[in-house]
């Protein structure tokens, strides 16, 4: 999977702006998905997944539901075709 190499303090606190700008800045460094790049995260800071929810953004949340809809997590909605 991925790895990352943070070097944040792990004091540091986020908003909900900089929290979503560090998950997109380690999915693109690292070519995961936005659900493994939080997952990192939180491995590196040492911190539950869970406590990072009032954290996401709603652009945050709809890869991550995108993320978990590809890998079959949550199942797939009735989309229109087009």
């Amino acid at each position: 999977v991925c790895s990352s190499d943070l070097a944040d303090d792990k004091n540091t606190i986020h908003t909900p702006k900089t929290f979503s700008l560090e998950i997109e800045k380690i999915a693109f460094d690292k070519r995961c998905t936005h659900l493994e790049a939080i997952s990192i995260y939180c491995e590196q800071m040492g911190i539950e997944p869970v406590s990072t929810a009032k954290l996401l953004t709603k652009s945050l949340k709809e890869k991550v539901e995108a993320n978990a809809i590809d890998l079959n997590y949550l199942p797939k909605s009735a989309k229109l075709p087009m």
